[in-house]
């Protein structure tokens, strides 16, 4: 028999950066599914189209909410990974103070970006729930619930970044690695 010598991580990640890591998650992995029902829908209407030859019309309607889901909480998740677009080339070649303030404004950015089209996301979605949707029972404005969310996300992720952008960086230990 042979010894292993498992090594045990510590999560030195804060209580508030969890809470968000987990909120990324489940928002990816809401996109995920959605992405996954707009294959399903989309395979359905096909098949009844060209194969049953009864085209449903809630499809349609369905497909554009999920869409929108899957395109809202993937750029919020983006946001909060840092894979959105950015000139990074610059932002590497800047002194570390300037590229500090640099990341700072861009996440600003995208915080105002995230607040505004979470607010008129959220207006147009109030406005249009009375209205229902031809082909569907669902309110004309539910496609603009997952935009107005994922406006928020997004926000909550920028205004993260900022405050991670003002804490001292953290040096890794120079030792064993």
């Amino acid at each position: 028999m042979s010894e292993t010598n498992a090594e045990t991580t510590v999560d030195t990640r804060s209580m508030p950066q969890r809470a968000l890591d987990l909120i990324a998650d489940i928002a990816i992995h809401i996109a995920v599914l959605a992405l996954l029902g707009l294959v399903v829908v989309q395979g359905w209407q096909v098949f009844a189209r060209y194969v049953i030859n009864d085209s449903p019309s809630w499809t349609e309607p369905v497909t554009l909410l999920l869409l929108a889901t899957a395109m809202s909480l993937g750029a919020a998740t983006g946001v909060h990974t840092r894979r959105h677009f950015g000139f990074f080339l610059l932002a590497a070649h800047m002194k570390p103070g300037l590229r500090r303030i640099n990341e700072m404004v861009c996440s600003l950015v995208v915080a105002v970006l995230g607040v505004v089209i979470a607010w008129w996301a959220g207006v147009l979605l109030l406005d249009g729930l009375d209205i229902k949707t031809a082909g569907a029972n669902l309110p004309q404005s539910i496609n603009y619930l997952p935009l107005s969310i994922g406006g928020a996300l997004m926000a909550v992720f920028a205004l993260n970044q900022i405050v991670q952008a003002t804490q001292p960086a953290v040096e890794e230990a120079e030792g064993d690695r």
